[in-house]
This record gives structure tokens, sequence and C-alpha cells, in this order.
């Protein structure tokens, strides 16, 4: 049977292949996971629609698999047991292929090339994987690889008096058998859960170098960051690093190999997809920026005394909080910042509802979780659902669902220090909101100096359907809230 990779959410066309959990030649329970794949942001654990042994992998971890495409083949009870009723039929009909020929030498050589073609079909389906028919059948990728490595001579097939070389006849044999040169690679690759795979592609560690301490020796998690905290050998080489250069003796007082002063990073995964994303960003939407410095003391007084009322016991309330439910009142007063240019249609969408997308930075990259219906929600609600969303996209738990559909995007650069930024505006999305660093600054209040709160706030929109009036009216109005916040609390 062979698994497509189904639909993993509306709007979702492809998803990168991040590990396997299983090999082939393993024999898989129905719904037992097989593999993870990271689609739209989100890491997703594939079941086995059905029960067999694994005959082929049809992809490798990093690549991208469109909905719809070929996974994986297994073979289930009905087709295994098929391959010995062919084989056993095959004597059969070369003992009387035999006797026709004793009986009717007239047609000797029809019933030879019978008897061979028999013979041929099923050595063909005794050499490929078990449930799958002669040379007819598509050839895998991989296949194709080994047959093409196994016509082509090596390098030094033939000698510079022109005389052959007897290797590339060994090469020939080591590609024969079930068409995989590598599959003795992929079964003697290093134990380990899909967790662990992933995290050694990440930071670039061979997992052949780490002792596992899981069942059955394979490596865990946990002992990718014990291997972490311990200095590496001496001879080991991350395997992410370049190539190195060529063995040749290099002259006194040259710069060090290649190797030793770069490292190559495959791009994929969550990186892949933002750069995608911002590529797509940068590309068809014209875009605009405007800022605002604001006096935030009012809004850091507010957050003092509330985070000392019942309400907001056991919960973390945060300026962004605050400037979350700001930012959804100037929207309900602005609509047309909540929409999206419809390129296909020509027409410009205004949504009468906000998913309210908050930037969280985790150790895989930049997520964007979005708060669905966030209109409608309380400062407790917001206070609740930000933290929320926010450990979900650090734990990698958020799904597909949680990571699409975003309106309007609020990003927090302050908390690295950064007074204001100039981030690009999401895809299908019209503006994003940047909240700088809070910090007390001199500033000018009631006509005298003082020592106050103070943050800059920074707008990005689609200048296409934003004029630089609407964007500037509508971030004034959230710096007008965050000034004096008591307006808020008739929509808290």
């Amino acid at each position: 049977m062979e698994f497509r990779l189904p639909d993993l959410g509306e709007g979702l066309a492809d998803a990168e292949l991040v590990s396997w959990a299983v090999r082939v030649g393993d024999v898989v329970e129905l719904n037992q996971t097989i593999a993870d794949v990271e689609t739209a942001k989100a890491q997703v654990s594939l079941p086995c629609p059905f029960a067999g042994t694994v005959l082929e992998l049809l992809a490798e971890p990093g690549d991208t698999v469109l909905v719809g495409a070929p996974l994986i083949r297994v073979g289930v009870a009905a087709e295994s047991a098929t391959a010995p009723a062919e084989s056993a039929t095959a004597p059969a009909e070369s003992d009387a292929a035999a006797a026709e020929t004793a009986a009717a030498p007239a047609e000797t050589t029809t019933a030879a090339s019978g008897t061979a073609g028999s013979a041929k079909t099923a050595a063909e389906r005794q050499s490929v994987l078990v449930g799958y028919g002669p040379d007819s059948e598509p050839v895998s990728r991989r296949a194709r690889a080994a047959a093409a490595r196994a016509a082509a001579p090596e390098p030094e097939a033939a000698l510079s008096n022109g005389t052959p070389d007897a290797r590339p006849a060994e090469s020939a044999t080591r590609s024969a058998g079930s068409g995989f040169d590598d599959d003795r690679m992929r079964l003697a690759r290093p134990a380990a859960t899909p967790g662990a795979r992933k995290l050694a592609r990440e930071i670039g560690v061979d997992l052949a170098s780490i002792t596992g301490t899981g069942p059955e020796g394979a490596v865990t998690v946990d002992d990718l960051h014990g291997a972490r905290r311990e200095p590496l050998a001496a001879d080991h080489i991350p395997i992410h690093t370049a190539p190195p250069v060529s063995p040749m003796r290099a002259p006194a007082g040259a710069r060090p190999a290649a190797s030793e002063r770069e490292t190559r990073t495959p791009i994929s995964g969550i990186r892949k997809r933002t750069a995608a994303a911002m590529v797509a960003s940068a590309q068809h939407i014209p875009q605009a920026g405007t800022f605002v410095t604001t006096d935030f003391t009012g809004s850091m007084e507010l957050l003092d005394h509330l985070r000392a009322t019942p309400t907001f016991a056991g919960l973390t309330l945060t300026p962004l909080a605050l400037v979350a439910k700001a930012t959804l009142v100037a929207l309900s007063e602005f609509p047309e910042i909540s929409s999206y240019w419809d390129e296909s249609n020509q027409e410009i969408v205004t949504k009468h509802y906000v998913n309210l997308g908050i930037a969280v930075a985790t150790e895989r990259g930049l997520l964007v979780p979005n708060l669905k219906e966030a209109q409608g929600l309380s400062l407790r609600d917001l206070c609740q659902e930000i933290g929320r969303v926010a450990e979900l996209a650090r734990g990698g738990a958020a799904t597909p669902a949680d990571l699409t559909g975003g309106t309007f995007t609020i990003t927090n650069v302050g908390v690295f220090g950064v007074d204001t930024g100039v981030p690009l505006v999401n895809p299908g999305e019209a503006a994003i909101l940047c909240l700088g660093s809070i910090r007390k600054r001199p500033w000018v209040h009631r006509d005298e100096l003082a020592v106050r709160w103070v943050t800059t706030l920074g707008l990005s929109f689609d200048h296409r359907m934003i004029d630089g009036e609407q964007g500037s009216r509508f971030l004034a109005s959230v710096a007008a809230l965050l000034e004096d916040p008591l307006t808020l609390l008739g929509r808290v």
C-alpha cells in the first residue's frame, strides 16, 4: 500500500519531511507514528493508516513533499501473502514447459522463450521489494540514482595506459541486488528517536559519535543535550561543516582551510518557510512605515495596579497585553487596517474580525501564532491567550491552525533592548505593529522636564490599500490609548 501525504490544513500545499520514525523492513502497526513533517512552521507527527512491513521510504529528511504525493510504501498482509504464491508457481511453470518441449520439438523455441520469460519475471519479483511487480512498476528516485552509479565508470575505471581496472566491476556488484546501494548504510545508521535526529541536524552533531541511553541503545534528546555540555572530541567534525579543500601542502603563512573558516547549514524547516514568506512580502507588497514615540508612564502605573488585583492573580501581565488591547480597540475604529489585497480577484477584502498574531522567538526560529477572534477578548483573556500561544510555540506544540489565518501582527523587539524596528508585513495581512523597548527617559510632561517611561511604536503597512494618513491615524490612536490607558477601562 502506498501512503500519500495527507492534507494537513486548509491552504497547505506541501510539507517538509523532518525525520523518519521507521526504516525499511520495520513492521508497523495501525496508527503508529512513522514520520514527523513540518508545514506552515508547525511540526506534525504522521500516523500510518494501515499495518504491515515498510517496503520503501520515498522521501529523505529535508525533502519538500507535495500534498497527495507518495511518502512511504507498506506491504500489508494481503500483499505479503501473494509473493510466496507467485514464487511457488514458477517451478511448476518451468516443469510444464519442459514437458511440452519433450512432446513437441517444433515448439521448443516458443516454450523455452516462455519459460525464460517466466523465470525472468519470478527473478525480478524476488529482486524487488515484496508486494511490487516487475520492472513495469515505477522506479524510485534512489533506485534510478543507484542504477546510474552502477552504469557509470568510476574515475579510476581506466588506467593511463588504457588497461581497464577491476574496481568498476566491484562497484557494479555492490550496486546490484535490491536496487539500493545505500540499504546497508540506511540499516546501519545510528538508532535515535525522531526528536533526537531533528535536534542533531539543527546543532550539527553526528549521531554516530553519541552513546545512546534509550531503548535498544537509541540516542535521545537528553543524550544530545549532554553531549553539548561535554567538549567535542578533537577529531569530531560537525555534519554541516563545509567539505575540506584539496589535500595539497599549503605554503607557509597560508590561510586556514575553508573547512576551518566556514560552516554550511542547509536551509530547511522554519528558516526556509520564513525566508519564502519574507521574499514574497518584499516582492509583492509595496510597504511603507510610520513611527511615534509616546509616554508610557500611565500604562506602567495601570499595569502595576492591575497586577495587585485578584482578577490578575496568578497571571503574568505584561505591557504587550496592554498594547494588544489598545491595538484591538484602534482596529475597531480603523477596520481598513484589518484587510488584505486579493490579487486574483482585484479586490480589497476587509475582515470584520481580528486573528491577532503574536511574534514569538523560539529555538527553532520565529513563529507567529495568532489569537482567533481576538476582538472579543478582555485584557485578562488577552493575558492568558498570549501566554498560552507563546508556550505552544516555544514548546514546538503549535499546530498549523495556530500559525495560519492571521489578520494583524504585533512583534515586540523591545525585549531585546531595541528602540523600534521596521518589520515586513506578513503575506495575507495589511499591517504589522512593532513595540520597542520601554525605558525611563527625560520627557516634557505638563511643560516640565521629568523622567518618564517612554517607548516607540512602529507600523509597517501595505501602501496599496492603506494610505499614509490612514496608517498614521491608526498608530496615533494606539499611542493615545497607551498614553491615557484609563480610556481603555470601558473596553477592558
